[in-house]
């Protein structure tokens, strides 16, 4: 039985952990932590987990959870981990880091992104990026595994069979992307009220949201070439979600069938990435409560161009199921234990 601590157990990424490692054969949950309702009973916080989860939450004390935990999970906002790791942590569990902190590889980007220090750079060259059907052999071996963002995940899975296989000319590319409100976190913030959000669509983050620079690093190694990108977040009144649309120039003319064959030699065994079938565009509705995510293209002859589609549950394959699933690699059990989510509908 692996032994799980979650640090950031009440924000709505580490809820989704709970909720998911609950239903986990091969995990026992430790250590709740939340530094905001230190003492308070799970169950009182998330009331979906009453008589569900008996605990109360704990501190974020990492270097304790280490003692006890086989495996922590910090859903923590950018700085925390980074600023806790050390060799003796690691040297006792293994983390799996839901935060930016390891993600991007040139440390002067994310300081220059994020706008903080980075405490720990002596680790980001040995993390993991953690994206499962990319990185599945590295994960395996790895002991500290940077969970890809919400953005990122959708917008990088949704382009990488097309980067790789050098179809499309990525100086064009353009990515248009919209979440619900759970993507900005449970912290209390005017901008994300109901009545600001309702019956209203907005982009934020234009030309320098924090996912830019990570999506652009891991589409670049997959076309071995330098990626620089417009990104466009937006945000929309539903609860979870993504959707991506993401338009690029082709740079040979390809038929919709040899652009879904591509699509197929990569992601035709992977359990958690579903191509649908020719004309069908993606919705964040099927995916729901899962931890698939949704592809399909569309050709254009009469621009050149190709639009990527992809939808995700921001929470899940955004976050929470991605790091159950890295957990899974790292511990040797089959990649989807506690992940057979069927989406849920309406």
């Amino acid at each position: 039985m692996i032994k799980a601590g979650i640090i950031g157990a009440t924000g709505y990424a580490g809820g989704e952990l709970v909720r998911l490692l609950t239903g986990h054969k091969e995990t026992r949950i430790v250590w709740y932590g939340s530094r905001s309702y230190i003492d308070r009973k799970y169950a009182d916080v998330y009331q979906n987990m009453f008589q569900i989860v008996d605990a109360e939450c704990l501190d974020d004390n990492m270097g304790e959870l280490a003692e006890k935990a086989d495996v922590i999970f910090t859903a923590t906002p950018q700085g925390f981990c980074a600023s806790m790791m050390n060799e003796e942590i690691l040297g006792k569990t293994k983390v799996i880091d839901l935060s930016a902190d390891y993600r991007i590889k040139d440390v002067a980007v994310y300081e220059k992104w994020y706008g903080i220090e980075h405490k720990s750079p002596q680790f980001i060259k040995e993390a993991v990026y953690g994206l499962c059907e990319v990185n599945r052999e590295d994960i395996r071996k790895a002991r500290l595994v940077a969970n890809p963002g919400c953005y990122t995940t959708c917008s990088i899975l949704t382009a990488f069979p097309l980067a790789k296989e050098g179809i499309i000319d990525m100086k064009t590319l353009i990515i248009d992307a919209k979440s619900g409100t759970s993507g900005a976190g449970r912290g209390a913030k005017a901008a994300n009220l109901y009545c600001e959000v309702n019956e209203n669509i907005k982009a934020y983050g234009v030309t320098t949201h924090r996912h830019t620079p990570e999506i652009e690093e891991q589409l670049g190694y997959a076309a071995k070439e330098e990626v620089a990108l417009n990104f466009t977040p937006h945000l929309v009144p539903m609860n979870r979600g993504i959707l991506v649309t993401e338009y690029a120039s082709l740079k040979k003319e390809v038929t919709y069938e040899e652009v879904k064959a591509i699509y197929e030699k990569y992601y035709g065994n992977e359990q958690f990435v579903r191509l649908l079938a020719e004309d069908v565009c993606p919705e964040t509705k099927w995916v729901e409560g899962s931890n698939y995510v949704d592809i399909n293209v569309k050709t254009d002859p009469r621009t050149n161009r190709i639009i990527m589609m992809g939808a995700i549950d921001n929470l899940v394959k955004g976050a929470a199921g991605q790091a159950v699933q890295n957990m899974n690699l790292m511990f040797g059990l089959p990649e989807n234990e506690g992940l057979n989510l069927v989406p849920m509908f309406p």
